[in-house]
């Protein structure tokens, strides 16, 4: 399990609906940020690549993926900066697995 729910149990303080909801939020949202991410990066969209990155950062963070957001933070800045687009491509692969795996396994364990 690459995810942990320490910080959204904090903020959730028990209440079970809320974390369900975070969790739908998480499953609806982020596949289509990480498919609005990859288009813009086969487009050499560094203003893109930069908004969708910083898009999926704190979903990320919030299930405690720390690896993963780093991945994010990485890409936010190298697109932010406009650096290689090459670059961006070389790590993108680790994000992309690194969600998929989060949401087999969070529809798996909610059974969603």
């Amino acid at each position: 399990m690459i995810y942990s729910l320490d910080k959204i149990n904090e903020m959730a303080e028990g209440d079970q609906d809320f974390i369900n909801s975070v969790i739908s939020v998480f499953l609806e949202e982020v596949p289509e940020d990480l498919d609005a991410l990859e288009k813009a990066l086969q487009e050499n969209n560094f203003e893109q690549v930069y908004k969708m990155a910083h898009k999926i950062k704190p979903n990320v963070d919030l299930l405690g993926m720390e690896q993963t957001r780093a991945v994010a933070l990485e890409i936010e800045t190298l697109g932010k900066s406009e650096a290689n687009m090459a670059d961006i491509e070389r790590i993108f692969p680790i994000l992309k697995t690194d969600i998929h795996q989060v949401i087999g396994e969070l529809k798996n364990d909610f059974d969603l």
